[in-house]
């Protein structure tokens, strides 16, 4: 299976390289021209643990460069990118070319489907971890972390079973879900535990666990998304707020940093819109009131703005 990278950071990275050792003929496509010329030059070398290996794939900048079309794209840019990423990957999508969003937050199928057609797109949510050290060179958790892939409408098809079999081949646990949809927003509550309030703070995990204020906000923001959830008819596993906040910090150190903490101090955009602006714009569909998870935005929106050059900064 020929599976392409549309961004390929930490986790693209470290996916990928997994999916190269177990016989896949992977690429990876990123604008990050010092990692793509490492991996290029060296391989992808990954830590795991104290042992490191080293992967075979081909990385290039642009899709242009990939040689010929692709079975998968798997999309793992940031998400404010996704519509950008996706047209730029014309080149390697085919007729029977699968795109898969494996982002975090909600909204990406959306978009993806908009650009390529609802038939091609598969989704997916993944709990593996990694930590992009320079590069070509990642730290990867994928022993232990699941990855749930399934397509929009519930149906357990073949082009699922051959990509999940493909994952787990390579050692990435993997799971075939009738109810994506449902995995997605058990996943937010897993981001939004956390995201926000981590940002706006500057909090690890190891603070952020250690404020019983702070767990009462965590836990007010999730309530307000599993109440959106159940409003929308979405079938969801977790409906208590306390499970997404334990869930969250599972197996992290404390020195854990959230990816919205780390766009914020890298001074990058965050994915807020994504993650506490999807509890927000769907409670408004609804009519389910959100106001911890508008005031999360709001104030990430204002530290964004605060690092920016707007009119009149001093």
């Amino acid at each position: 299976m020929r599976i392409c990278f549309v961004g390929a950071g930490a986790l693209g990275s470290t996916i990928g390289g997994t999916l190269a050792r177990g016989g896949a003929d992977v690429w990876l496509i990123d604008p990050f021209r010092a990692h793509v010329e490492a991996i290029n030059a060296h391989g992808l070398r990954m830590l795991e643990g104290e042992v490191e290996s080293v992967a075979k794939v081909t990385a290039c900048t642009s899709a242009a460069e990939v040689d010929g079309v692709a079975d998968l794209v798997i999309v793992l840019v940031k998400s404010y990118h996704t519509r950008d990423a996706i047209r730029a990957a014309a080149p390697i999508i085919g007729p029977q070319t699968v795109v898969m969003s494996l982002q975090n937050g909600l909204g990406h199928e959306e978009i993806l489907s908009e650009e390529v057609g609802r038939g091609r797109v598969m989704a997916g949510k993944t709990y593996v971890g990694g930590v992009l050290l320079g590069p070509g060179h990642v730290r990867s958790g994928v022993i232990g972390k699941e990855t749930i892939i399934g397509e929009l409408d519930g149906r357990l098809t073949e082009r699922a079973q051959r990509i999940s079999d493909t994952f787990n081949r390579a050692g990435i646990l993997t799971l075939l879900s009738d109810n994506i949809l449902g995995t997605m927003w058990d996943k937010l509550f897993i981001n939004v535990a956390g995201g926000g309030i981590t940002a706006i703070t500057g909090l690890t995990y190891g603070g952020l666990y250690s404020l019983p204020i702070l767990e009462d906000c965590a836990l007010a923001a999730i309530s307000e998304g599993i109440a959106v959830a159940q409003a929308v008819g979405v079938k969801i596993s977790i409906a208590d707020p306390r499970r997404a906040w334990t869930m969250a910090s599972a197996g992290l150190p404390a020195e854990f940093k959230t990816s919205m903490l780390q766009s914020l101090q890298s001074g990058s955009l965050t994915e807020v819109d994504y993650i506490h602006g999807s509890v927000v714009r769907w409670g408004a569909k609804f009519n389910v009131p959100t106001p911890v998870n508008a005031a999360l935005v709001a104030l990430v929106k204002g530290l964004e703005y605060a690092r920016s050059d707007y009119p009149g900064k001093a």
